[in-house]
């Protein structure tokens, strides 16, 4: 166990520099392009393989306990320890992010990106997963942010070289917004270490914030939250969000809203709910003001963009969708209650395998009929996917009705539990006012429904309109691709026991200060 959770981390980084060497005699394939994607496919594959049985291996009985730790000194002047663990909180995450990396790869496969090399695109993609994982992992405030900012590059790249139109300024903004955030965050965090007496966040979290006083909590919660709220994306700092994701290549959108978005989130339950709970105490009658108005917002941007003459772009409309959902993870932690939390971490896998899905599926909309643009895809002379490409529409409509939180499917329980928490907060939070939440973010969901019913509507229905080509339906390696995603959905949704049993004995000693 330990070895494997080592491998997970370590293995993309590997594999990444392995991407940039010559392929092996024997293994060049037809050429060197299929050769590099086929590499991306197996080390992909063989983290995700190592993934699973670490998480067989898991000792379900005990999930709030760090499993498969390492512990090795790295600075002994800071106390600084390489130092890997996982619990019920971080081994879902662990999953979903290794899933969805080995499902960009295959779509990469058989769908080469456009652009330079795929040499490069390779070790990007396997550069990003490492550090996704890695922050997922680690269990040292100096080594989450050394993996926190491991992934800007990549990603930065992934947008500015592979991407479609206004890629460039796409890119600038993303790195910016993400830089500035994390500056602001490396400060809070020593603060936190060096007040606290060790950059452990274990040791973080069984003190409980006992070792810090109420006006250094104070000033951590604002600088670590702020980075990480510009990650999440909460807003008024999610403006990068659109148009990175409508720049960004399929792969790279994927794996934006599917994992990088929830290192945020991760740090808010990690973190500042057990290291700074005075902080975040005074703090989060805000950030669940914040998180409202998120929800809101990104519901009425998207009405607008769905709206008839609008020139809406399928991915900006999804993007913005995601500024609504994760308002509702931001939510379940501002509740700091053990309902509330468990809510929002199992929105956040939700949320990954949903978005996920819709942002593969937008990609092969906008792969068959050349554009993204709603007004084009809508109408009697549109996509009408229902009966140019019955599959494709079917699925379409599947991942929306998901997205809005339909019951049975995995995207209803995270935003239930997530009003039941704001319904009673904790001790110490006005009622009232998390009773307003509670509503607001109740008015978000119809919203949420609204503009979901719409996209279906203008996407998938209607006559098709005659093609010079026919319009091919799902794929067999779409097939492969896709459909993990969705059977995890309906799994989570019938079977939430699956997830909940894993973070809710994590959550309940995490709120109570390291003890059981």
């Amino acid at each position: 166990m330990q070895f494997l959770l080592a491998f997970i981390v370590v293995a993309p980084l590997l594999g990444a520099a392995a991407a940039l060497l010559p392929a092996p005699p024997g293994l060049k394939g037809r050429n060197p392009d299929q050769a590099v994607l086929r590499h991306g496919v197996t080390v992909t594959g063989a983290v995700l393989l190592a993934a699973l049985v670490l998480a067989a291996g898991f000792d379900h009985g005990h999930p709030s306990r760090m499993q498969a730790t390492t512990d090795i000194s790295w600075i002994p002047a800071l106390d600084v320890r390489i130092h890997l663990g996982t619990d019920g909180i971080s081994l879902p995450l662990l999953v979903l992010t290794a899933l969805l990396t080995f499902l960009c790869a295959l779509h990469s496969y058989f769908k080469p990106p456009a652009g330079p090399s795929p040499k490069a695109f390779v070790a990007l993609v396997l550069l990003l997963e490492s550090g996704t994982l890695a922050t997922f992992a680690v269990l040292d405030l100096l080594l989450f942010f050394l993996a926190f900012e491991m992934v800007l590059i990549p990603m930065y790249f992934l947008i500015a070289r592979w991407g479609g139109d206004r890629k460039q300024p796409a890119a600038w903004k993303f790195i910016l917004y993400t830089l500035l955030g994390s500056v602001i965050m490396l400060l809070g965090l020593l603060v936190i270490g060096l007040n606290g007496g060790t950059f452990d966040m274990v040791a973080l979290a069984t003190d409980n914030g006992r070792g810090l006083t109420t006006s250094v909590q104070v000033i951590a919660v604002l600088a670590v939250g702020i980075g990480l709220a510009v990650k999440t994306p909460m807003w008024p700092l999610h403006s990068w969000l659109p148009d990175a994701h409508t720049a960004a290549p399929t792969v790279g959108s994927v794996l934006l809203a599917g994992v990088l978005l929830k290192m945020g989130t991760y740090g808010f339950v990690r973190i500042l709910l057990p290291a700074t709970p005075d902080g975040m105490q005074t703090f989060a009658p805000y950030l669940a003001a914040f998180a409202v108005v998120g929800i809101v917002y990104g519901s009425l941007a998207c009405l607008a963009l769905v709206r008839p003459g609008a020139k809406g772009d399928l991915k900006r409309l999804i993007a913005y969708s995601s500024v609504g959902h994760m308002g509702f993870v931001l939510l379940g932690i501002a509740t700091m209650t053990p309902t509330g939390v468990n809510g929002a971490l199992f929105a956040n896998i939700a949320h990954g395998l949903i978005t996920g899905l819709l942002f593969f599926l937008v990609g092969a909309i906008k792969d068959r009929y050349g554009t993204a643009d709603l007004d084009t895809l809508s109408g009697a002379t549109g996509a009408a996917l229902y009966g140019a490409a019955p599959r494709l529409g079917g699925l379409l409509a599947f991942a929306a009705v998901a997205s809005l939180g339909l019951p049975g499917l995995a995207g209803f329980w995270g935003e239930m539990l997530t009003l039941f928490g704001a319904f009673d907060p904790a001790e110490g939070l006005s009622r009232p006012a998390f009773l307003t939440f509670m509503s607001i973010g109740a008015l978000g969901t119809l919203l949420t429904a609204a503009y979901m019913l719409l996209v279906v509507r203008r996407v998938c229905m209607g006559e098709p309109r005659e093609q010079p080509h026919p319009v091919a339906d799902i794929q067999r390696h779409e097939f492969a691709a896709w459909t993990p995603l969705a059977a995890l959905t309906v799994l989570a949704g019938l079977w939430p026991a699956v997830l909940l049993g894993l973070t809710d004995p994590a959550v309940q000693k995490l709120l109570a200060g390291g003890k059981s």
